[in-house]
């Protein structure tokens, strides 16, 4: 019953995981990413060196994934414009950030009026260039910082987009850890945006490292599956290609925004009361810690299209800071200072604190339900009355008899006892080596 990710806990090393986390953070910044594209690819293959196994899937331009299709793949050579004084302005090469993305191929010379209404700022943060994007309406376009936008002389630019929208393929990456029963976890994170650190390097980064460890354990009880796919069309076409494999979902979450110093958010499922919200929502209580618990919206990342009503699958999406809530978010500022290592390694820890709580989950039948077992005799009470050290684990093992009539299962024991769940778990091991429990038939969706 004890699940080998709580020996990951016991030897969880914060500042190498965290350091580890961050590094690929680094390298993969500079990248250009989008729904489609080289980005994406290169992405994948320094995924791919974390977590061995992970396998890129190509899907071509057009193919039809329910009331979407693949749209054709973008990428850049440089983008650039150049002011009447001959000074390069929103360079490409300088932060990908600075062009649209998906823009198309142009290259014209322009007065500014007839470019400023191609031209994105933000003026709440008027030293960061804004992530802005055009990926179904065919535009072109410029971010960049609102003082320098405010202060762009009058003439004739130069604006050079060197771009290629081409049928092609969209990307993602999938990973498949079978385990003891085909019931699935699924966790998801999307890998479409460009040099922006805490959405969603942090959570690329963090995903992958957790699949790292969920591969290294000896026995799994669930299978897991990782998938780092672009936003909504990249999660619509995973989807629309692997129905079979979604019916066999049985929990999930979204990961994003993992690395900020923001308390964690957990926004629940579409249920609302599935064992994952009750998992996620132990995990934050059991922590001590600041967090808050929201209830489902279709809006926000991919968790809306795994909530769908054609598929509703039980699916959360668990974060620090969500999105829109940080000032540096789809901006310039959302950069490498922004993400710490201890915060990466403490958000992979919450994530393998969830997957321990349903790795151990269970329901069990009580084999002396007549009043409570002598406890003494088997060595699991004090034989001394009066005492107060043991009596937390003692409380425990009293709740574990009580509860278990074949309904309740841990997290019910846990939530109604207040005790901590991993506590609850350790007692009814401890019963069930002393032949006074003996588990229930398996409910793969409670």
């Amino acid at each position: 019953m004890r699940s080998g990710i709580f020996d990951l806990l016991d030897g969880f090393d914060a500042a190498a995981v965290g350091a580890g986390i961050y590094g690929f953070a680094e390298r993969a910044f500079p990248i250009c990413r989008s729904i489609t594209g080289d980005g994406v690819r290169r992405t994948l293959d320094l995924l791919a060196e974390i977590v061995p196994g992970l396998e890129r899937r190509e899907v071509p331009t057009g193919t039809q994934v329910f009331d979407w299709q693949v749209p054709r793949e973008w990428n850049v050579e440089r983008a650039f414009l150049i002011d009447p004084h001959g000074r390069k302005r929103a360079d490409f090469a300088e932060s990908n950030l600075h062009l649209l993305n998906y823009s198309v191929p142009v290259d014209r010379v322009m007065p500014l009026a007839e470019l400023r209404p191609h031209l994105y700022s933000m003026p709440s943060r008027p030293e960061a260039i804004p992530y802005r994007t055009s990926y179904f309406k065919e535009h072109w376009g410029f971010c960049l910082a609102h003082r320098e936008l405010e202060a762009l002389p009058e003439g004739d630019y130069r604006v050079l987009i060197e771009s290629r929208l081409e049928p092609g393929h969209l990307s993602y990456g999938e990973l498949f850890l079978p385990g003891d029963l085909p019931d699935t976890v699924l966790l998801s994170a999307h890998i479409c945006h460009p040099s922006l650190a805490n959405d969603n390097l942090s959570a690329l980064g963090v995903l992958a490292r957790l699949g790292a460890l969920l591969a290294s354990l000896p026995a799994r009880r669930y299978s897991y599956r990782l998938v780092f796919a672009p936003g909504t069309v990249g999660a619509i076409t995973w989807l629309a290609q692997n129905e079979a494999a979604a019916r066999l979902i049985r929990h999930g979450l979204v990961a994003a925004n993992l690395g900020d110093g923001g308390s964690f958010h957990y926004k629940r499922s579409r249920r609302g009361n599935a064992p994952i919200d009750r998992a996620v929502s132990l995990v934050l209580r059991d922590a001590g810690e600041p967090h808050a618990i929201e209830d489902f919206v279709p809006f926000g990342y991919d968790e809306r299209q795994y909530n769908s009503p054609g598929f509703a699958l039980d699916v959360g999406s668990l974060t620090r800071t969500p999105w829109g809530r940080y000032p540096e978010y789809h901006s310039s500022d959302d950069n490498l200072d922004l993400i710490r290592p201890e915060h990466l390694a403490l958000s992979l820890r919450r994530y393998l604190e969830v997957v321990a709580l349903l790795e151990a989950n269970r329901s069990y039948l009580n084999l002396s339900p007549m009043g409570e077992p002598q406890l003494g005799r088997r060595g699991l009470y004090s034989h001394i009355g009066g005492r107060d050290d043991g009596r937390e684990f003692e409380l425990a093992l009293l709740w574990v008899l009580n509860q278990s009539d074949g309904e309740n299962d841990l997290l019910a024991i846990a939530e109604r006892s207040g005790a901590p769940f991993r506590r609850v778990a350790d007692a009814a091991r401890a019963l069930l080596d002393a032949g006074l429990l003996r588990e229930a038939a398996f409910a793969s969706r409670a």
